[in-house]
């Protein structure tokens, strides 16, 4: 690279360390810096959306966007024939409306506490209807109080319930995920023991549900792994907050576990503080053969580690009930210096089987497609 262009790069990384979430635009982003497999690219498919979390599309193709420190839940109505794409807020002034659905022509937001729904919102863009209430009886608690939400093929609506702390033993309904029948309004345990997750799929063949678990903090740099858990029968535990990962007890909780726990161990360790968020398994007819029924994981990125880790999308095959080949699939996010410019968050397929990726902290939505 010649002076002028890297000091230009340079220059860019120590703007986006400062302040990229709020000035730079979409133009300013260095795509060209992102590793992807042969024949895959990447582009910023809509920008100008502050803290894209989860992404849910509506039958008519309106894409829904929550956040999480913005407060804002964001439409961009299906593409005009010009190829124009617009922003619009459909709701400001929340805690952290991170969480987003999309079931029978309805739009669900998880709002920490509030679980809200918009009535048939596809018709009624420009004019949207008042939310309601559906449920506003889950914790308060804002540490690990945003969510991830989605419909599984049992037509419930499953509810993760964070750990209100970095570790302790809070008890149910936290560190757990509950499946809500909106019918009868009657909440069940899924599965338990589970600190904090924020992104789930279902296996396309067996129905499984796969989840990403974030891992304690304050074990030092290399300890505990974070972790992707499937969930093979009711009400598993999955360790937390006595065992990490596979065999990594908790200085304080190991000794606290009763003795009727059962343990759970993960599909797949990854790095400690890697912080994985959406998973994601492969379904369109886009992608070549290899990467299909593939699982894709956005590794959100370290925040208090000495030398930072993740920035990127990885993705790996499912064998059972493991993960193996589990490898980079975009990178560039973490450069040398642990100058950080992107942190991929959550995954919501196009019809015509390119992906999209949200980025929190670019404040943009990409899409990766292939062309061979």
């Amino acid at each position: 690279m010649q002076k002028s262009a890297m000091h230009k790069f340079l220059a860019f990384l120590l703007i986006a360390q400062l302040c990229l979430p709020f000035s730079l635009q979409a133009a300013d982003l260095p795509l060209d810096r992102l590793n992807l497999p042969p024949g895959f690219a990447i582009e910023v498919w809509v920008d100008d959306i502050e803290n894209a979390r989860q992404m849910a599309r509506g039958d008519q193709g309106t894409l829904f966007v929550g956040s999480r420190g913005a407060g804002k839940v964001y439409m961009v109505p299906k593409i005009d024939s010009a190829g124009e794409k617009r922003v619009l807020t459909l709701m400001s002034g929340m805690r952290s409306p991170s969480g987003i659905a999309f079931h029978d022509g309805d739009l669900y937001v998880a709002d920490v506490s509030d679980l809200w729904r918009f009535r048939d919102i596809e018709n009624h863009l420009l004019d949207p209807p008042e939310p309601e209430l559906v449920l506003d009886t889950l914790p308060t608690d804002r540490m690990h109080g945003w969510k991830n939400i989605d419909f599984g093929p049992d037509g419930g609506l499953y509810i993760p319930v964070g750990a209100p702390c970095n570790v302790c033993d809070p008890g149910l309904p936290y560190a757990s995920i509950h499946r809500l029948n909106l019918d009868s309004m009657n909440m069940q345990l899924v599965a338990t023991g589970i600190r904090n997750t924020v992104g789930f799929d279902w296996h396309p063949q067996t129905g499984q549900l796969w989840f990403t678990e974030n891992g304690r903090d304050m074990m030092g740099d290399d300890l505990p792994p974070c972790e992707i858990n499937v969930v093979t029968q009711p009400n598993q535990h999955f360790g937390y907050p006595y065992l990490h990962a596979s065999n990594v007890p908790d200085p304080e909780f190991a000794t606290r576990k009763p003795a009727d726990v059962e343990v759970t161990p993960p599909a797949l360790e990854l790095g400690a503080h890697v912080a994985p968020l959406g998973l994601h398994f492969y379904q369109g007819d886009m992608f070549p053969e290899q990467w299909q029924g593939s699982v894709f994981v956005a590794e959100h990125g370290s925040w208090n580690r000495s030398e930072k880790i993740g920035y990127r999308l990885m993705v790996g095959e499912v064998q059972g009930e493991k993960i193996v080949n589990y490898r980079p699939f975009v990178d560039g996010w973490l450069q040398p210096g642990d100058l950080t410019w992107g942190r991929p968050v959550a995954f919501e397929p196009l019809p015509d089987g390119s992906l999209l990726v949200s980025d929190d902290y670019a404040g943009v939505i990409y899409r990766i497609s292939y062309d061979n």
